[in-house]
């Protein structure tokens, strides 16, 4: 299993960025994918989830409004689009999945929110 996420960035307040993570060796189209974040310090918080056939979604009550979720099985990524950006977005947000009982994860990718 592989998960490689991209886009982050600086952004200013009010900015927008587009998260992406591509995905290899399993069959994408057959499990669940998630967006989530970490501050240093504090635990990593689920941000936003969708199904696999990409029919149900998911958002922490913070994001709501401002992230969509979404994802494309035909070229196996999942895209996390995030509008309105406050500072208290900054964090390392990171794409995930449970495969084999096992929860994986990507590297990760840095968005800072600052004027």
């Amino acid at each position: 299993v592989q998960l490689v996420e991209s886009g982050g960035g600086l952004v200013q307040p009010g900015g927008s960025l587009r998260l992406s993570c591509a995905a290899s060796g399993f069959t994408f189209s057959n499990y669940d994918m998630s967006w989530y974040r970490q501050v240093p310090g504090k635990e990593r918080e689920l941000v936003a989830f969708i199904s696999s056939a990409g029919g149900s979604t998911k958002y922490a009550d913070f994001v709501k409004g401002r992230f969509t979720i979404s994802r494309d099985n035909a070229k196996n990524t999942v895209v996390l689009q995030m509008n309105s950006l406050k500072p208290e977005d900054t964090a390392m947000y990171y794409c995930s999945t449970a495969f084999q009982l096992s929860r994986r994860w990507g590297q990760g990718t840095q968005v800072t929110v600052s004027s």
